[in-house]
């Protein structure tokens, strides 16, 4: 952490100086770094959205182009062929409303993986809170987020699901939604730069937890002495309130709560074991 003082320069005047020192122990986060680097933040956040849509033609539509292809694979393929129950609901949006927030994690978590090991140069020569680097990849993922949830809402009059007052609990949902990404990312940009192999790891590792999510597939369909194992998947819950809210059910509470929990288990590992190796970041990167 940096440390000020005053020292005397030529007996009359003072000039101000900066000591970094490292912090002992195991660092949690530090809202008042984050708040002094919030200009920091936003112009990282700023730097990730025009890097992503940088000479490309259709820039934000990629955005779009992305949950809609895979929901109209995931339709063709689940729900035309396989015939995947979608609790009475037009699979398109069964499987789109659950897309919505997975996409979203999946695109952060791969960001904020590989997010230091990008910024390699900025770290080696500036001191900073290095955790603003992962929190600036799944901030800009807001943006296409918005653009996708957008969409959705058009899409809901065309196969007649009406807006209820379910949909209060989006924000709530966003809530638990970011603090699992949070931590995942936070967890995964640490090990990425001292275990180069976890670049090839996480996006195995997401496509193989998307199929152990219920996005193609309803939780109804797993059956009640297995249901626990999906309590253990943080992002179960929170696909399930997404769907619940979007398409006017009950929300699972009992599982949104178990969710919670999850979350921010995962985001108190993923900032422990960041502020545990943060120091040594600049020496292996």
């Amino acid at each position: 952490m940096p440390q000020g003082a005053e020292t005397p320069v030529n007996g009359s005047r003072y000039e101000r100086e900066t000591v970094i020192v490292p912090v002992k122990g195991l660092r949690f986060l530090n809202f008042r770094d984050l708040w002094e680097y919030r200009e920091l933040l936003s112009v990282l956040i700023l730097r990730d959205i025009k890097v992503r849509y940088r000479q490309t033609v259709l820039g934000g539509l990629w955005a779009l182009l992305q949950p809609l292809t895979a929901m109209a694979i995931f339709t063709v393929v689940f729900g035309k062929l396989a015939r995947m129950p979608s609790d009475g609901h037009p699979y398109a949006l069964f499987v789109y409303s659950a897309l919505l927030p997975w996409t979203f994690f999946a695109n952060a978590v791969g960001a904020s993986g590989n997010s230091l090991i990008g910024s390699a140069a900025l770290i080696s020569k500036v001191y900073f809170p290095r955790i603003i680097i992962p929190v600036a990849s799944v901030g800009s993922g807001l943006v296409d987020f918005a653009i996708s949830a957008a969409l959705l809402f058009l899409l809901m009059p065309v196969y007649g699901v009406a807006l209820t007052v379910h949909l209060l609990l989006l924000p709530v949902l966003m809530a638990v939604l970011m603090l699992v990404t949070l931590g995942v990312g936070m967890l995964l940009s640490a090990l990425t730069v001292a275990y180069r192999d976890f670049r090839y790891v996480v996006p195995f590792m997401v496509q193989v937890w998307m199929f152990a999510t219920p996005v193609v597939f309803p939780a109804s369909l797993v059956p009640g002495k297995f249901r626990w194992i999906l309590l253990l998947n943080p992002m179960s819950g929170v696909i399930e309130g997404f769907r619940s809210a979007i398409l006017g059910k009950v929300p699972d509470y009992g599982g949104l709560g178990a969710s919670f929990l999850l979350a921010a288990v995962f985001f108190l590992a993923g900032v422990a074991y960041f502020g545990k190796v943060e120091r040594r970041f600049a020496d292996i990167i």
